[in-house]
């Protein structure tokens, strides 16, 4: 459920929800997916990224080639957001 522009709950496998921030999205155009960057307030570091559709849905990426390309996106985004500072 979004709560507002960059906020979501997400629910975990034992039911429990937990309110993430939104740190970006990406889509990859060809593939037509797209993917969500998100981190807990209390732990900013530990960011994860899942794909999610047109309904706010919410996927487990699963395909290694996908996880790869996913993670050289957010290297290069903390790459801009260090050079920015």
């Amino acid at each position: 459920m979004i709560t507002d522009e960059k906020q979501i709950t997400i629910r975990d496998e034992e039911g429990n929800e937990h309110l993430m921030e939104i740190l970006f999205t990406y889509e990859h155009e060809e593939r037509g997916k797209k993917y969500v960057f998100l981190y807990t307030k209390e732990n900013p570091e530990d960011v994860i990224a899942m794909e999610y559709n047109d309904n706010g849905e919410l996927f487990e990426i699963e395909s290694d080639e996908e996880y790869e390309e996913v993670e050289e996106v957010f290297n290069a985004f903390m790459d801009e957001q260090e050079n920015a500072k």
